[in-house]
């Protein structure tokens, strides 16, 4: 009997993978103190690679590409990827040493993050990279991964290209970019400007075909070019009783968002979807065991559809 083989990617994430030793603190601790953790977990972290699971969890075919070192911390991220059905043929292992983070969560899912960049060369765009590229709809990068943008879509010319905007990039051009999702915070750094209106329309008239900024507990903001006089939607986020950690909830945000539009939903709706899929990954330690599955995002929804 022939081998099943593994569905070909709808969306490729590109950029950086982390193991995250994430420990909950009932306060931040004093010099030379030692202040016990109330709880603490070993788990995969990194903006793309988080979409990735939450893509996957939602049961969108995705594929992780980007690099970890020959380290233990690597087969640990490596591992946690395919475990939550993320294809990681893409994920190169190279001499070096994994992204490291160390979080501090507080009582109220306030963290610190302590990051140890490791020591891995850039992501390329391999031959196997390319042939996923000219197949699936949807590239999405962060600032790790955003080096292959120039390449991609002479790669691929039908791809959509998505930036996971949360942290700096330098250079970064919107021309031809399909989907910015920074943070507010970054749109107005990044645009000049001083209110969200002005900084999705700057955003809007560099290149950019979609724009979502998020605001944290305020929600997200969304506008598109092809929205005719609707301008600026914003969608509240949703209440989580029982909040234990904001980490990776931008990440599972922009996969819930990523899920929504490769469905055809439109805008307001993919917004909606990635403001539950970020609300329900709060709910653990870490930001990935709470993500939902499509049947819990679909119950999340019909339980409180304008939320």
């Amino acid at each position: 009997m022939p081998r099943a083989t593994a569905p070909r990617p709808a969306i490729v994430c590109a950029g950086h993978a982390t193991l995250d030793a994430i420990v909950a603190i009932p306060r931040l601790p004093r010099r030379d103190e030692r202040l016990p953790a109330t709880d603490g977990v070993l788990a995969g972290g990194g903006p793309a690679a988080t979409a990735a699971v939450a893509l996957a969890r939602l049961g969108v075919p995705v594929a992780f590409a980007g690099r970890v070192g020959d380290d233990h911390a690597g087969t640990l991220v490596r591992e946690g990827l395919a475990r939550e059905g993320v294809d990681v043929s893409l994920l190169a292992t190279v001499a070096g040493t994994t992204p490291f983070t160390a979080v501090l969560v507080g009582p109220h899912g306030d963290r610190v993050l302590l990051p140890a960049s490791g020591s891995l060369p850039a992501i390329e765009l391999s031959p196997g990279l390319r042939a996923a590229l000219a197949d699936a709809a949807w590239l999405h990068v962060d600032h790790a991964g955003a080096g292959l943008l120039p390449f991609a879509r002479a790669a691929a010319p039908g791809i959509r290209l998505s930036i996971d905007g949360g942290n700096p990039i330098a250079g970064l051009s919107l021309a031809d970019v399909d989907l910015y999702a920074p943070t507010v915070a970054t749109l107005l750094d990044l645009t000049g400007t001083a209110s969200i209106d002005a900084g999705m329309d700057a955003a809007l008239a560099a290149g950019a075909g979609i724009v979502v900024a998020t605001d944290g507990a305020r929600g997200a903001y969304g506008a598109a070019k092809d929205s005719g006089d609707m301008g600026v939607m914003h969608v509240p986020a949703r209440p989580v009783p029982g909040l234990v950690s904001t980490l990776g909830a931008g990440d599972a945000f922009h996969g819930g968002l990523l899920a929504g539009l490769l469905d055809g939903r439109p805008l307001e709706t993919a917004l909606a979807i990635a403001n539950a899929v970020a609300a329900a990954s709060t709910r653990a330690l870490d930001g990935r065991s709470a993500l939902p599955d499509r049947a819990a995002l679909d119950a999340m929804l019909a339980a409180d559809p304008v939320a």
